[in-house]
């Protein structure tokens, strides 16, 4: 087994997670609000963060310690600075999310029912996240053809 292998492996299985975590969290987010519905947006919730710890370790393995392309590659191409714009969009995005559900666990935590009244604002912010990861994707298959080079691909 190769590293390259193993890191585009990983940077993969992230996206089945983040994807179905994002997706999942905002549905459960819609869904009924009791405790054992928390508890699924939580645990939603804590996988969408492995997802996006996996991505950035493997993505960052891949862009600086040369193990697919050399980092020139990735400076040198649009899709992948379009890439990362996205994906700053997701971090800005889901800062209030993240700073709720921290609220939430800790609430659960204390034997309190949290204050669900953002539930349906940050489920429509899951759903955008899902959908620009998607487009994270295409822009990912283009790069993997060699497509968005500045300097004429």
């Amino acid at each position: 087994m190769s590293l390259q292998w193993f890191i585009a492996f990983v940077h993969l299985l992230a996206l089945g997670i983040g994807l179905g975590a994002v997706w999942f969290r905002g549905r459960a987010l819609l869904g009924q609000l009791d405790e054992p519905g928390i508890r699924r947006v939580l645990h939603a919730d804590t996988w969408w963060g492995v997802a996006a710890l996996l991505w950035v370790a493997s993505g960052l393995v891949r862009v600086f310690a040369g193990t697919d392309k050399v980092s020139a590659y990735y400076f040198d191409n649009w899709l992948f600075w379009t890439k990362m714009t996205l994906f700053f969009v997701i971090l800005l995005h889901e800062i209030r999310p993240m700073l709720v559900l921290i609220r939430w666990r800790r609430a659960l935590g204390a034997g309190r029912m949290p204050d669900t009244t953002l539930a349906r604002r940050m489920a429509r912010v899951s759903f955008i996240e899902a959908g620009i990861v998607v487009v994270m994707v295409a822009l990912a298959t283009g790069m993997a053809r060699g497509w968005g080079t500045l300097g004429g691909g």
